[in-house]
């Protein structure tokens, strides 16, 4: 049995996904009195707690083989930081020692180390001096899990279907610069959450001892902030190129920045577009994983929901639908299954989507209320092809 907290949340779910789709036995934890299939998996039992009342975990973890800490809070609300991402965490790490759980994998993040610049620093390598309360608290975080003999993994941007964070801030630093950034050349770790999926589950179910400490978890190549910026605008999810628009040096893009309003600050742009690039190899060779062709060959499973969200700020609310369940694998490629959903609005619309192998089409259009309709199907090979719509994905601003 493995036992995962935030398993309802973007990577959370996607873990969950993937370990009961290789029917491993998986326990949510959840505040929700009753977790539904498309929260959590179908096939994954659910058990209501809270990270923020201990008592409430008290059994959580009887029985399991694995706890998979993924929950996390990463807003700006600092005693919420600490509710959660100090308190909460060294509340699970008890029940987990109290339970005797031989395995506990924590997922943190690589903005622990703080300001760069970062040019391929392993394991160890870098002192953390974050500058932000969500990564204070999640640094703080980590103790208990280390205390336990537990594995930290410190993900760097993660990107894909769910995302709320990296790709909206580029899109809002775009629209409010919208050139080249330094001519594209700052170099950044990134991972595609469902590579980052395949990756916390194979460390879950390996035979092989993890070693207690941390471990860098995003993909091995990092990705040239022109090459992303040109993908996005490729897919539609950019008005046009960088290149079209010209270049400006660093210190050009950061007044640009502060002359228009926006979400995202200056540290958060140097995050973004600046050389932000971590050694990430150990933890997919302990997997047994192969990290896959990497982020951007990914983006396009997830151009619908990046074309819909534009740059809104995390915060801003994005409801999807329980078809988002149900994953199809194309190529070796984990993709997000199109189901029945819970948004509002009906319509047809049309998209388009290419793939490596059999590739996919990713269908989107706005209906006649608040919904997003957004579907997959299955496609030509590295072909396009327009695709009715299909799973809702209701959509609040």
């Amino acid at each position: 049995m493995i036992v995962i907290s935030g398993g309802t949340g973007f990577v959370g779910s996607a873990v969950v996904r993937r370990l009961v789709g290789q029917g491993v036995p998986v326990r949510v934890l959840s505040r929700e009195r009753r977790v539904s299939g498309g929260r959590a998996g179908a096939g994954a039992g659910g058990v209501c707690g809270d990270l923020g009342d201990p008592v409430s975990l008290r059994g959580l973890c009887d029985g399991a083989s694995v706890l998979l800490s993924l929950a996390s809070y990463v807003g700006g609300d600092e005693r919420r930081c600490d509710d959660v991402n100090v308190r909460g965490t060294l509340a699970l790490m008890a029940e987990a020692r109290r339970a005797g759980v031989p395995r506990i994998v924590h997922l943190s993040t690589c903005a622990v180390y703080g300001p760069g610049p970062h040019r391929g620093a392993g394991e160890g390598e870098l002192d953390p001096a974050p500058v932000s309360a969500a990564s204070r608290s999640r640094l703080a975080g980590e103790a208990p899990v280390l205390a336990a003999g537990g594995t930290v993994l410190r993900a760097p941007l993660v990107t894909g279907y769910g995302d709320r964070w990296a790709v909206p801030a580029l899109v809002d630093a775009f629209r409010r610069v919208p050139v080249g950034w330094a001519g594209g050349n700052g170099l950044a770790s990134f991972v595609d959450v469902m590579d980052l999926a395949r990756l916390v589950a194979a460390l879950a179910v390996t035979p092989r001892a993890l070693p207690g400490g941390v471990l860098h978890a995003g993909h091995p190549e990092p990705v040239r902030n022109g090459a992303l910026m040109g993908a996005l605008a490729e897919y539609g999810v950019l008005p046009h190129a960088p290149g079209a628009g010209g270049s400006l040096g660093w210190d050009a893009c950061l007044a640009g920045l502060r002359a228009r309003p926006g979400w995202v600050s200056e540290r958060q742009f140097s995050l973004l577009a600046g050389d932000m690039w971590y050694r990430s190899d150990t933890a997919w060779e302990l997997g047994g994983v192969d990290p896959g062709p990497g982020p951007l060959r990914r983006l396009g499973v997830a151009a619908a929901w990046y074309r819909a969200r534009g740059g809104a700020a995390p915060e801003a609310e994005a409801e999807v639908g329980a078809g988002a369940g149900a994953g199809v694998d194309v190529a070796g490629v984990d993709m997000v299954g199109a189901g029945a959903g819970a948004g509002a609005g009906a319509g047809a619309g049309a998209g388009a989507g290419a793939g490596a192998g059999p590739g996919v089409g990713v269908g989107v259009g706005w209906g006649a209320g608040s919904g997003l309709l957004a579907g997959l199907v299955p496609g030509q090979r590295g072909g396009r092809r327009a695709v009715p719509a299909g799973a809702e994905v209701g959509a609040r601003r």
